[in-house]
């Protein structure tokens, strides 16, 4: 019995310290959606998006968490008087639109010859 106590206790202090083998602590993971649900809200306000448009977006992250991040990043920007930064409207692409990128634009006929497409190009060699 004597021996076996030293052995158990050989066996069980390295496993004291579970972070060590990547398991995380309920308070590690609660922070750390605390800290990324503020970190959402911050950038959502510094993009001049509403707290509703964040929270439509971030279904998964803590409301509560994006909210005290905009909060934060509102007093922040008013303190210091800067201005949000939306982000640039995102181009309209032609995919978009149900259509490939060489089907867009105008007709082979007519488009002038240095812009035709790869398609015409290869007509043309093969008429030659």
């Amino acid at each position: 019995m004597r021996r076996l106590h030293p052995l158990l206790l050989a066996v069980l202090l390295p496993l004291a310290g579970c972070d060590q083998l990547g398991i995380e602590s309920p308070a590690a993971v609660a922070a750390k959606r605390e800290a990324e649900g503020k970190a959402i809200g911050a950038g959502c306000r510094h993009a001049a998006r509403s707290v509703e448009a964040c929270y439509g977006q971030n279904k998964r992250a803590d409301k509560a968490a994006i909210f005290a991040g905009w909060r934060e990043m509102n007093d922040y920007m008013r303190e210091n008087k800067l201005e949000a930064m939306p982000a640039p409207a995102a181009p309209q692409s032609a995919e978009a639109d149900g259509e490939t990128v060489a089907d867009a634009g105008e007709p082979e006929e007519a488009k002038p010859e240095g812009k035709a497409d790869g398609k015409a190009a290869k007509k043309t060699a093969k008429a030659h």
